[in-house]
């Protein structure tokens, strides 16, 4: 397991477009599925990695608890579920259901999404406004399994309040750390490359 920070990309980045499938439902989530929203997170995540299974209940919670404030929120795994084969498209829809996930879980099999947004790691968190200009990247919390903190996703929850508000996100932001994201051999993107 290799303990990954994230690449930290520069704010005021537009969102990249995407189009993937939902696991759950079967449908198609792209960008404009959240056009007219106040805010929008990205979320890269999985099934397997225990940094993801250690805030798995919050992602879940937090969902829940924005899902009717004008926020998008969509979650995507794009790790090579050939050789990860817990986070194969079935076992992600297991996940989403198990824990009742509110928004969209998507499959990234070709990488694509995950390289045009630079994610490194699992979890990995985007959050933009509602012009999809990025404000925040970065860490849910200061919680890591075995570190004893809470899993309450302050930083993440005060960037999403801010943008919900239009206040401005604190400048201050510390890089999500877990898993890297599997890449597929020969497909690492060159920001991976250490």
């Amino acid at each position: 397991m290799a303990l990954t920070p994230s690449t930290m990309l520069g704010l005021g980045t537009q969102a990249p477009d995407f189009s993937l499938q939902d696991v759950v439902s079967g449908k198609q989530i792209s960008l404009n599925s959240f056009s007219g929203k106040k805010g929008l997170l990205v979320m890269f995540i999985c099934q397997h990695c225990p940094y993801v299974q250690h805030v798995k209940e919050e992602l879940a919670r937090l969902g829940k608890e924005y899902a009717a404030k004008n926020l998008g929120i969509v979650a995507i795994s794009s790790n090579d579920a050939e050789n990860y084969p817990d986070d194969k498209p079935e076992k992600l829809k297991e996940m989403a259901k198990e824990l009742g996930f509110s928004f969209p879980f998507c499959y990234d099999e070709s990488q694509e999404v995950a390289r045009a947004y630079s994610a490194a790691c699992t979890p990995d968190f985007f959050l933009f406004d509602q012009d999809q200009r990025l404000v925040y990247r970065g860490q849910m919390d200061d919680s890591r399994p075995g570190n004893g903190k809470p899993v309450n996703g302050r930083d993440l929850r005060a960037a999403i309040d801010a943008v919900l508000a239009g206040r401005p996100v604190s400048a201050d932001q510390k890089p999500s750390i877990g898993c890297n994201i599997k890449w597929k051999k020969g497909n690492e993107p060159d920001y991976f490359k250490h």
